[in-house]
C-alpha cells in the first residue's frame, strides 16, 4: 500500500466516518479517487488534510473543499445512480471525479478556464467518461436541468437561476451564511415550488469572489 493509499484510507476513517458520513457509496468512492492527483505537486504531500485546498492563482480564490465537508454535502444530496448532477465550482475536477462514481452523468462548472482545462485532463487521465467540466458560469447550461446541484462554496442566498436548473424532484445542496457560520441546506423542487431544510453547520470560503448574480429570496 502506497503512502497516498494509506492517507486516503485515513481520510475516510478519521475525517469522513467521524463526521457522520455513513453512505457506503460515498465512503467507497472517496477511498478510491486519488485526491493527490487534483492538487499541484507542492500540495501533494498534504492532499488529504482536513482543510480546503487552494487552487490556481491566489487572487482567483478558487479552492477544493475539505474532504468531510464535501462528503457531507454529497450525502445530503442523496445522489442516485440514475441522476444527472451539476457541480458548481468544480475546481480541478476532484468533486466531479467522486460524483461520477455515484451518478449517471456529471457536469461541472468552473469560473477559472485554466482550472477547467486541468479538471478535464485529470478526468481523462483517470478514464472517467461520464463527467466533464466547462469553463464559465451557469448560463452555459441554461437549457439543461439536473436532478442534483451541489454548490462548492458558501452563499448569502441561492441565486434564482440555480433553482431554474433543477428538475422536478431535484435537490440542491448549498452552504448558506448566517452571521459568522454557514448552514448546509437542501432544497427540493416540486410542483408547489421550492422547499428548504437546514441540516448542519459547516464552513467554506465564499463561492463568489467578485461579481454577484441576482439572488432568490423566499
Amino acid at each position: 500500500m502506497s503512502d497516498f493509499e494509506r492517507a486516503r484510507q485515513s481520510m475516510v476513517d478519521n475525517q469522513l466516518r467521524t463526521s457522520a458520513v455513513t453512505d457506503w457509496r460515498i465512503l467507497t468512492r472517496m477511498a478510491a479517487v486519488p485526491r493527490e492527483a487534483f492538487v499541484n505537486d507542492a500540495r501533494r504531500p498534504v492532499a488529504y488534510i482536513d482543510d480546503v485546498q487552494w487552487l490556481g492563482e491566489p487572487d482567483s480564490k478558487r479552492f477544493m473543499p475539505a474532504p468531510a465537508t464535501f462528503a457531507k454535502l454529497v450525502q445530503l444530496a442523496e445522489v442516485l445512480e440514475t441522476d444527472s448532477v451539476l457541480d458548481i465550482g468544480a475546481g480541478t475536477g476532484y468533486s466531479a471525479a467522486v460524483l461520477a462514481g455515484l451518478a449517471a452523468t456529471v457536469t461541472g462548472i468552473e469560473p477559472d478556464a485554466q482550472l477547467a482545462a486541468v479538471a478535464n485532463a485529470n478526468l481523462a487521465n483517470l478514464g472517467i467518461t461520464n463527467a466533464k467540466v466547462v469553463a464559465g458560469d451557469i448560463g452555459l447550461v441554461a437549457k439543461s436541468t439536473f436532478d442534483v446541484i451541489i454548490v462548492e462554496g458558501a452563499l448569502d442566498q441561492v441565486p434564482a437561476e440555480f433553482f431554474a436548473r433543477l428538475s422536478e424532484g431535484g435537490r440542491l445542496v448549498a452552504l448558506i451564511r448566517t452571521g459568522v457560520v454557514a448552514v448546509a441546506n437542501v432544497y427540493v423542487k416540486s410542483g408547489e415550488g421550492i422547499s428548504a431544510r437546514a441540516e448542519f453547520n459547516a464552513m467554506l470560503p465564499s463561492f463568489f469572489s467578485a461579481t454577484r448574480v441576482d439572488e432568490f429570496v423566499f
